[in-house]
């Protein structure tokens, strides 16, 4: 094996580590850039192959500014505060019935607005909505976490993972929907089931509110949830045309955001100041980093054996490489395996059942662990300003209790 590639691959794997691990409490993105930086001075990937990576993600970059433009005006006008209330209401005194009007709020958001937007704006309105009604906050922010990857294959939109793993060779509408609505299904169905039994004792023993104080959903809220309904169109729109999603939220959201902010007279820099910026360079740096390992062979060698498998069998091979997805996306987190996953699938023409297997298991598969997904990380930070601690092992035995069946269940849909 090649000193360099050797060199590279260390490179990578401490740079992921420190993305997933925060040594010191840096951000995310300092160590996906030393990584990426690093790869460079060294002369272990030519600045023009960094450049052509970093290119590779512009779809992708435009994708989350404008998910995390519209998702931070909705923070700031209270449509995740006023959802989360309407659920507490609704609830009528049953912590089992809030429980599931969370579940179905946070798909909704999932779906529509993509799981980071879960993770970051719901979590801290269910919350506040959790407190308000006298209940212990943590059985329903758990189910923030996990709906937040149960749910984030039902469209192209959910997740930004989707937009990695496919790149610019996104199924059209009609085929994602042929391709993951069963494996959806039974990824959320079954994902409720497992969560509603596995805390079913903290909720039997909860007592809640009837009523809480319903804040106002005032012009600038209404607009933004109007814009949302049309971000989805417009997306859905572009998804059935085969476009890329990228440039269409991208300019939805602004376009929302300057809409609301121009009719209330306020100025942006409080939505802008409240988006999470750092994700962009953290991305950029991931990509770089998988440039490095197509250059040293390493997605040429896995797609040769994935390609080995596929000959054997198509539906083994679909069942191992969604297995073996999931299982380190919890190693490495997702954006990475996701980005490397997309390379081997993008190398040459895979099966559809194992290509949908791929995807499965690089969105459902972190629900197994804290570390699996961006935003199962955000959750946790969004926890962390509540004061609130969730620790690797407590989150670990929920997953392994709700994730096997919800995986197994969607990739048998997929593979049929």
């Amino acid at each position: 094996m090649p000193s360099d590639a050797i060199w590279a691959w260390s490179i990578i794997v401490a740079a992921t580590a420190g993305v997933i691990i925060r040594p010191f409490r840096l951000p995310e993105a300092i160590w996906a850039l030393i990584g990426a930086v690093a790869l460079v001075l060294l002369g272990l990937l030519p600045w023009q192959d960094a450049l052509t990576g970093i290119e590779k993600g512009v779809d992708v970059y435009l994708f989350l500014i404008g998910m995390m433009l519209i998702a931070e005006l909705a923070r700031l006008e209270g449509l995740f505060d006023y959802l989360a209330a309407f659920a507490v209401e609704h609830a009528r005194g049953s912590p089992q019935r809030l429980f599931l009007l969370i579940y179905l709020v946070g798909t909704l958001v999932t779906v529509l607005l993509s799981n980071d937007a879960t993770a970051i704006v719901l979590t801290p309105a269910v919350y506040a909505a959790t407190r308000a009604a006298g209940a212990k906050p943590l059985p329903y922010l758990f189910v923030c976490a996990f709906i937040a990857n149960a749910a984030s294959f039902v469209l192209p939109i959910s997740n930004p993972a989707n937009l990695v793993v496919f790149g610019k060779h996104m199924p059209h509408l009609g085929t994602w929907l042929r391709q993951f609505a069963l494996p959806s299904l039974a990824s959320i169905g079954l994902t409720y089931v497992a969560l509603r039994l596995a805390l079913h004792r903290e909720l039997k023993d909860e007592t809640i509110e009837k009523s809480v104080p319903h804040p106002k959903l005032g012009r600038g809220g209404r607009l933004t949830a109007y814009g949302i309904g049309a971000i989805g169109i417009v997306l859905i729109w572009a998804s059935a045309l085969d476009l890329q999603l990228g440039l269409p939220t991208f300019v939805c959201g602004t376009a929302t955001a300057a809409a609301v902010l121009l009719i209330n007279r306020q100025s942006p820099m409080p939505v802008l100041r409240g988006v999470s910026w750092s994700v962009l360079p953290l991305v950029g740096g991931l990509f770089v980093m998988v440039e490095a390992l197509v250059k040293t062979g390493v997605i040429a060698q896995l797609s040769g054996l994935l390609h080995q498998a596929v000959a054997q069998s198509v539906p083994q091979a679909a069942w191992s490489v969604g297995i073996a997805t999931a299982l380190a996306d919890n190693i490495a987190n997702n954006l990475p395996v996701g980005l490397v996953a997309g390379s081997v699938a993008a190398s040459d023409h895979l099966p559809v059942p194992v290509v949908s297997a791929i995807l499965i298991g690089v969105d459902l598969g972190p629900n197994l662990s804290v570390t699996g997904s961006l935003a199962t990380i955000l959750w946790l930070v969004a926890l962390r300003r509540e004061k609130i601690e969730v620790g690797a092992w407590l989150f670990l035995k929920l997953g392994l209790l709700v994730t096997p069946p919800a995986l197994i269940a969607a990739l048998a849909a997929a593979i049929r």
